[in-house]
């Protein structure tokens, strides 16, 4: 089924569905998971120097949080947090879920209308249209 689940997580309340579901996955399946979080940095236009919102301790929080408690339910979990350029967080969950081989990547969603999803470009949407994998949404 899904041996190789890769669960792309930030600080959002579907988010923490999403590792969830992941790890009901991968208890169903036996099979492992990967939590990746991105920081996505931003270059300023004058300066040219790249900025994030979050520290790296946020990140690893959070990742952290969604390794304990897939640990603690006896799924075998692997976490890792890495950076990006704003707007290119879809790309590399998509280079992640290659490299690694996953089965199927899981991920929350907004809930951002159609509209709003293709006029703001949503991460999820991007995902979706990128990959050649199943991709799991949850709202």
């Amino acid at each position: 089924m899904y041996d190789k689940i890769l669960v792309a997580v930030d600080h959002s309340a579907a988010s923490d569905r999403a590792v969830l579901a992941a790890r009901d996955l991968a208890m169903l399946s036996h099979g492992e998971v990967r939590v990746l979080h991105l920081i996505e940095r931003e270059v300023g236009f004058k300066t040219g120097v790249a900025f994030a919102d979050e520290t790296m301790k946020q990140a690893n929080d959070v990742v952290t949080a969604a390794v304990k408690m897939m640990a603690e339910a006896g799924v075998k979990v692997h976490g890792g947090v890495d950076t990006t350029l704003f707007g290119y967080a879809a790309r590399e969950i998509v280079d992640e879920a290659v490299a690694r081989d996953v089965d199927v990547i899981v991920m929350g969603s907004r809930g951002r209308s159609d509209l709003a999803g293709l006029v703001l470009g949503s991460t999820a949407h991007k995902v979706i249209h990128l990959t050649d994998r199943p991709v799991l949404i949850i709202r």
